[in-house]
Parts: structure tokens; C-alpha cells; sequence
């Protein structure tokens, strides 16, 4: 190996330290854990909860929503079942259930990952209120993994909405989670948001600081 062979393969080297570098020079990200929880029509509502009965809030959250004091059980197959989901406000046009894989297994039923309104062909669930019984024969998803963001968040990052990106945790677990998808809205706060299954797979929690790899 001669003087010039090894000049090429220093420079080599020295790129891919430098390629490697910019993967953790991207935006840093709140974390968000977001637990099994329903979304309703106000039908529905009234269907569980009795007729005129609207959701009462517990606690605000991004983009409008709230996090409601309503809960019920949601039954999958073989009358599985998971007691106390929360609901979050308000109502849509279409009721949805979103719970993680593990939670799938534990209903006996198969939810495929979708995003959030992606609910045709979905899976069945029952839901069980303190004053009726509804049925739905498509709602259950597992909720992809997204980023929230402003657009002046967006143009910092230099992304748009519809953009997938990787993220790395920043903990000595280094995992890194691949096809997050970016939302944009003037209405969201910059957060993460991943399910409890992949929070416990990435010993994160929430308010834990992700970075997003370029």
C-alpha cells in the first residue's frame, strides 16, 4: 500500500465519521406517551352515556383535544376486554379506539398500524359505557408513531408536513425508530408521539428528549 492509498482511505474514513456526526445534528424532540384512549361521535356518547350527555373535560391537550373524566371498557374477541380507556375530546365524525400491539394480543384481535382517521377495514371492538353497548364493525388501529409540530417548527427543521423521518432517543439505549411521520398544524406544540409498547421498548418516558436523524 503505498502514500496515496493510504491519503484515500483516511479521507474515506473521515467522511464517514463526519456522515455519522450529522445523524445527531437534527432537532430535538419532547417525547409524548400516548396510552390506549377512544375517540366518539357524539352519538355514540350518547349511546354509552346516556341521551343529551356530553363529555366533560379533565385536561387540555394539543391541537384542541382534551383528555375527557369519561372511560369505558373496550372488548375484543372471546369477550377480552380492557377496563377504564380513556375518551379524549371532542366528538368526530367517526368513533375510534387506538391501543398498542400488546393491547391487540390481550383482546384477541388484529389491529394493523394505521394513522389516526385511517380506520376503514380496520378492526372490530365492542365498547361497553355505564348506560349502553356499542359495536364497531371497523375503528381499532395501532396508532403510527408522528412528530407534532408548528410550521415555524417545520421550516427550523427544514421538513413539511408528510414528511417521514428517523428519530434517535437520547438515552444510553440509543434506539432509533424509523418512519415517524411529521404533522404541521399552527394549533400543535413540538412533541413526539409513540405508544406505550415501543416508550417500554426505548426505556423512555414522557418528557424524555428524542432527537430527529438527517
Amino acid at each position: 500500500m503505498n502514500g496515496n492509498d493510504v491519503e484515500l482511505i483516511t479521507r474515506a474514513v473521515l467522511r464517514a465519521l463526519q456522515d455519522t456526526g450529522d445523524d445527531t445534528a437534527g432537532m430535538e424532540v419532547p417525547v409524548g406517551v400516548s396510552a390506549r384512549h377512544i375517540h366518539l361521535t357524539q352519538e355514540h356518547v350518547e349511546a354509552l352515556f346516556g341521551e343529551g350527555y356530553h363529555l366533560t373535560k379533565k385536561k387540555d391537550l394539543m391541537g384542541g383535544q382534551f383528555a375527557a373524566n369519561e372511560q369505558c371498557t373496550i372488548v375484543g374477541l372471546k369477550l377480552r376486554a380492557i377496563e377504564n380507556v380513556r375518551i379524549l375530546g371532542p366528538v368526530r365524525k367517526a368513533s375510534q379506539v387506538e391501543i398498542s400491539a400488546t393491547d391487540a394480543r390481550t383482546l384477541g384481535i388484529s389491529a394493523p398500524l394505521r394513522e389516526s382517521g385511517d380506520v376503514a377495514g380496520s378492526a372490530p371492538i365492542a365498547l361497553v359505557g355505564p348506560r349502553g353497548v356499542i359495536y364497531l364493525d371497523e375503528g381499532c388501529i395501532v396508532a403510527a408513531r408522528h412528530i407534532h409540530m408548528t410550521p415555524e417548527d417545520a421550516e427550523k427543521a427544514g421538513l413539511k408536513d408528510g414528511d417521514h423521518v428517523s428519530v434517535k432517543m437520547g438515552n444510553d439505549r440509543g434506539a432509533v425508530l424509523d418512519h415517524v411521520k411529521i404533522r404541521v398544524d399552527p394549533s400543535f406544540s413540538l412533541e413526539m408521539h409513540i405508544d406505550t409498547d415501543e416508550a417500554n421498548a426505548c426505556q423512555v418516558k414522557q418528557g424524555d428528549k428524542a432527537r430527529i436523524i438527517k
